[in-house]
């Protein structure tokens, strides 16, 4: 069986994505952790080297707990586009990088023009994914993956998200990720998929 988080405990959120910490927080504060984002421990970014979400989330947590030395929650989550090859998958936040900082409407757009150039028919059928990673400062560490189906629309649609959650419809839904509330975004997506396994092993469970 895998270590255990407690009530009490302290985790450091590795990431620098202000909406990511907010999702992650609000993931975590009914079981009585607190979340401190890896910027307020003015930890810098380690380079992302792995082709798999599961690979770089691990990157990402074991670089926080180690410089840390508290246990270190990382995401590494992508949006994954059949009539592209799964494309942008692992290069997710890549394709929004400028020298200016991440510009997802340029993502955006940069996905529908790939789209295009592909010759897809709608619907596009698409994907995100999380890998929610674990690390221990003594080295113990897990993994849990988390998916959410849906498709890309177009044009982008409501400023509620971040990322390219404008241009993504869950299965089922009419709205974009962009168009709902955070409550209702999060309570069927790729994250909390992955931290309803992730709290089904490693946490406490929530008491009133």
């Amino acid at each position: 069986m895998s270590r255990r988080l407690k009530r009490g405990d302290k985790i450091v959120v590795a990431t620098h994505n202000a909406g990511k910490l907010r999702e992650i927080r609000a993931l975590v504060e009914p079981y009585g952790i607190e979340a401190v984002s890896a910027a307020e421990f003015g930890l810098a970014a380690p380079e992302e080297t792995e082709t798999t979400f599961e690979g770089n989330a691990l990157i990402k947590a074991r670089a926080a707990a180690q410089q840390a030395r508290l246990p270190a929650l990382a995401d590494d989550s992508g949006l994954s586009v059949d009539a592209i090859g799964g494309a942008p998958g692992v290069y997710t936040a890549d394709w929004a990088e400028t020298p200016a900082g991440r510009d997802f409407g340029l993502a955006m757009r940069r996905l529908h023009s790939e789209l295009q150039a592909a010759g897809a028919a709608e619907p596009w059928a698409a994907r995100f994914n999380s890998a929610l990673a674990v690390a221990w400062p003594d080295g113990e560490e897990i993994v849990f993956l988390g998916q959410v189906e849906g498709r890309i629309s177009w044009p982008p649609r409501g400023d509620q998200g971040f990322g390219y959650d404008p241009v993504f419809v869950r299965a089922g839904e009419t709205e974009t990720f962009g168009e709902m509330s955070a409550d209702r975004k999060q309570a069927d997506d790729h994250r909390s998929d992955a931290f309803a396994k992730l709290s089904a092993a490693i946490l406490e469970e929530e008491t009133e």
